[in-house]
């Protein structure tokens, strides 16, 4: 038998967000708080944050020690909660910008590297499938960087022309993208 206020009290307890979804908010913003406090002056400029959370987040990077850190970084998160989510949708996808960037930057030098190992260990046949992609490389100077690079490398000496070979790779890539 169900009684009115029982009903009653069931719609108004299913009326908002359960306590589990806002628990998974809380954390979410907890997550951007520390994102925003690892990262650096350089890294701050461009996202959109007014003075006074830039202040703050600056202020919680300041907190060296470890539970000290935390509790900054969990007032950082309420002052950040305060706000409404439209000010956080832009400060989000920007730090998602810089991720989706350092991810590509990433994978770019991967693939030079790949590209540096191939032409040390297969010699010429990696240097044409290379000249195929990119024409206009110098064919000459990469096949001595890598004859050099493979020499180093087999008489155990420092590696001064592989890293040269990536250097020279890389310029290539970069004309090559731009």
């Amino acid at each position: 038998m169900m009684h009115d206020h029982e009903s009653e009290y069931d719609e108004n307890r299913c009326a908002g967000p359960s306590r589990s979804q806002l628990r998974r908010e809380a954390l979410d913003v907890l997550r951007l708080a520390h994102t925003l406090a690892a990262l650096s002056d350089a890294q701050l400029a461009p996202l959109p944050l007014d003075a006074e959370l830039l202040d703050e987040v600056r202020r919680t990077r300041a907190v060296k020690q470890q539970i000290a850190r935390k509790r900054a970084e969990q007032f950082l998160a309420k002052q950040l909660r305060k706000r409404d989510d439209t000010e956080l949708e832009p400060l989000r996808a920007a730090l998602e910008h810089n991720r989706e960037h350092a991810r590509r930057e990433a994978a770019a030098l991967h693939r030079i590297e790949q590209w540096r190992e191939r032409l040390v260990a297969e010699g010429d046949a990696a240097l044409d499938d290379l000249m195929q992609q990119f024409p206009s490389a110098d064919r000459q100077h990469l096949r001595q960087l890598a004859r050099r690079a493979r020499a180093e490398r087999d008489a155990q000496k420092p590696l001064h022309a592989f890293h040269e070979l990536f250097r020279a790779l890389r310029e290539i890539f970069d004309t090559a993208t731009s």
